[in-house]
């Protein structure tokens, strides 16, 4: 119908004209509440910003001499971080003469991604950075198997009704 016309009609309801549509040819407009339309929609940004999960990178220091009882309580925390969804940042930091032996904190970060294997993996490689080595690991993504549908699944047929017998 004509602009004036969807206008004057939405008037006499007590609404307000609403452009659903501007692009398209012809636009398409809908008499409704404008208060309410925007609560709707604050309402729905609202929730879809409920449901959203922030992934964090969540860093762990290690030194390229770290023990073991310090490296297993570190390994479980990460353990929890990759369960939670979030990224892990294994760091192993050198001081004075220790950027010599490299070596040693490669190899505790491939042990540490190694030990995280099935739960975690490595974001590109390692990386020496200055007097840091560093990896990332992701959490490993699971897909929850569904239930397979049965197809054309018999319904159970209805009970017969018991026979009486009439007795005279």
């Amino acid at each position: 119908m004509p602009t004036l016309e969807a206008i004057r009609k939405a008037q006499e309801l007590g609404l307000d004209l609403i452009l659903v549509s501007p692009t398209a040819n012809p636009p398409v407009a809908k008499a409704m509440d404008y208060g309410q339309w925007q609560y709707e929609n604050k309402k729905k940004q609202h929730d879809a910003r409920k449901k959203q999960h922030v992934i964090q990178v969540k860093e762990l220091k290690f030194r390229p001499n770290t023990d073991d009882h310090d490296y297993e309580f570190k390994r479980n925390h990460a353990l929890r971080f990759l369960k939670e969804g979030n990224r892990v940042k294994a760091v192993v930091q050198f001081r004075g003469r220790e950027i010599a032996h490299v070596d040693l904190g490669a190899k505790l970060l491939q042990r540490f991604a190694k030990d995280l294997d099935g739960i975690g993996q490595m974001e590109g490689q390692m990386k020496l950075e200055g007097k840091s080595y560093h990896v990332i690991l992701a959490p490993v993504k699971v897909d929850k198997p569904h239930a397979p549908k049965e197809a054309g699944a018999a319904k159970p047929a209805p009970a017969a009704e018991p026979a009486i017998a009439n007795k005279p």
